[in-house]
């Protein structure tokens, strides 16, 4: 039995500096207020603080395959890898990117991959916009062969924001869910039903909202899912660590109430999604739902503030209020093992 740690993560805001010589013309416009002071040190102790946190993950070896969202280009996910590569000599991590959002602040969707447990196809990296007025959110979508030969599709969201109001900005995310549920559909369509689809992101909608249950069909009832026989619908995995403990800096335990904080109030937006060829086990790769859980390291957790995640931050005019350098993210990651019969 081969197992397969998988792990999404939020990382904030990673921005290449503010002298990055390669942005686009209209995205340095778009963020221009964001990244003032925005410099090289501070990029490089982000990277770092990510790095850290990355490496520590299934029990330090790191995760096989990590999904991650809000990252500016390439650029900035090469030097991550690179701190990862160096921390972690047994791995050989690669990106797969897709560089075509038209995000209002051009943040993306990505995966980090171990070279030596999975190759993918460049023709088969797609990216799926989910359209508003004031910009895109994509889905990055692509296919990992493991070294058994057996695949796994993996679907990185990251869903419109709540800017504006939860009620009056969930048409967004209700579009996202159907973006969501129309390539799941597809690509059973495409490579029959049983295969081993994953989808994990950055929603910003809870697992009960109807953006989640309805439009992107992910359910807490395993059992509809396998019994399923035509329409493709999800398992949601977020069900499964809704009450889990952690531990803060100082050593005190505390129930955590989500993998983002918003005024204290905890919210359960990153999510693990995953589909009827995970559930069954004549299948060649199954999902242990009971590993399901929130990464949430004693030095993430703000013992300050309801227990949420500690966040880096960006200048926003004033960088010694605003960036806090033992920072990481304002989300936790999120993991789950799939296991591989030999």
């Amino acid at each position: 039995m081969t197992q397969h740690f998988l792990a999404f993560w939020n990382l904030e805001n990673l921005f290449a500096p503010e002298s990055y010589e390669l942005r686009e013309a209209w995205l340095a416009r778009a963020v221009a207020r964001d990244l003032s002071g925005w410099s090289e040190e501070l990029f490089g102790i982000k990277i770092r603080q990510l790095s850290s946190i990355i490496v520590k993950m299934n029990g330090g070896d790191g995760p096989d395959l990590l999904g991650v969202c809000e990252v500016e280009n390439a650029f900035v996910l090469h030097t991550l890898v690179e701190h990862v590569n160096s921390a972690l000599p047994a791995r050989r991590y690669s990106i797969v990117h897709a560089d075509a959002t038209k995000d209002r602040r051009g943040i993306d969707t990505a995966f980090i991959y171990d070279t030596n447990m999975y190759t993918i196809d460049p023709e088969a990296v797609f990216s799926h916009f989910v359209m508003r007025r004031t910009g895109t959110r994509d889905i990055t979508q692509a296919t990992f062969q493991t070294t058994m030969g057996n695949e796994i599709v993996a679907l990185c969201n990251h869903w419109p924001s709540r800017s504006g109001g939860a009620h009056e900005s969930r048409g967004y995310r209700m579009t996202a869910g159907e973006t969501l549920a129309y390539w799941h559909q597809r690509i059973r369509d495409v490579k029959g039903k049983h295969i081993p689809i994953i989808a994990f992101g950055d929603f910003n909608d809870d697992p009960f909202d109807e953006s989640i249950v309805i439009h992107a069909r992910a359910t807490r009832e395993r059992g509809d899912v396998e019994r399923a026989r035509s329409a493709a619908s999800f398992y949601n995995l977020a069900w499964n660590y809704l009450l889990q403990t952690c531990v803060d800096r100082k050593g005190k335990p505390k129930l955590l109430h989500g993998t983002m904080y918003f005024r204290g109030d905890g919210n359960m937006f990153d999510q693990i999604l995953v589909s009827q060829g995970l559930l069954l086990n004549a299948s060649p790769i199954t999902v242990d739902e009971n590993s399901a859980r929130i990464e949430a390291f004693p030095e993430m957790v703000d013992h300050r503030v309801s227990y949420g995640p500690i966040r880096f931050g960006l200048p926003k005019g004033n960088v010694e209020v605003n960036v806090y350098r033992k920072g990481y993210s304002d989300h936790f990651p999120v993991s789950v093992v799939l296991e591989e019969k030999s």
